[in-house]
């Protein structure tokens, strides 16, 4: 069910869910996928915004997927768009983007959660959750 204040968010995949290791698949950041699995919980329609095609892509899409998170649409604004010419780059439709190419550079996850939701009160339980507890976060919340 799609919730009446939910966005859409365009979330790129090198550099921003994972280290940036194109055109393999890096490590995933520390609480990427904490914290796009509470976007989706909360409702909002989340589209995989990368620079990846073909095979990448769906490496890519796969990751993701054995990580717990389907996106609502991949490279495009919803999942019917079609595409004349499927080789062309164009603007999505999205009401955030989340990207390590940002004005600034890519913030972190920790920041990124801060600023949609504005508490850290669920921050050490998702980080309890993580595979690999990291020291970075467990310095910052205790």
């Amino acid at each position: 069910m799609i919730r009446r204040d939910s966005k859409i968010i365009a979330i790129d995949f090198d550099g921003t869910i994972v280290e940036d290791k194109y055109p393999d698949i890096g490590k995933p950041l520390v609480f990427a996928f904490e914290t796009i699995k509470k976007l989706q919980v909360d409702g909002h329609r989340l589209i995989l915004w990368t620079y990846r095609t073909g095979t990448r892509l769906e490496e890519a899409v796969e990751f993701c997927r054995k990580n717990g998170v389907e996106f609502y649409a991949v490279n495009k604004s919803y999942p019917e768009e079609k595409f004349n010419d499927a080789e062309t780059s164009r603007k999505i439709h999205a009401d955030l983007f989340i990207d390590d190419r940002n004005f600034g550079g890519f913030p972190g996850w920790g920041v990124i959660y801060q600023q949609l939701y504005g508490s850290l009160d669920d921050v050490e339980t998702l980080i309890k959750k993580n595979r690999k507890k990291s020291s970075f976060f467990s310095k910052i919340f205790k």
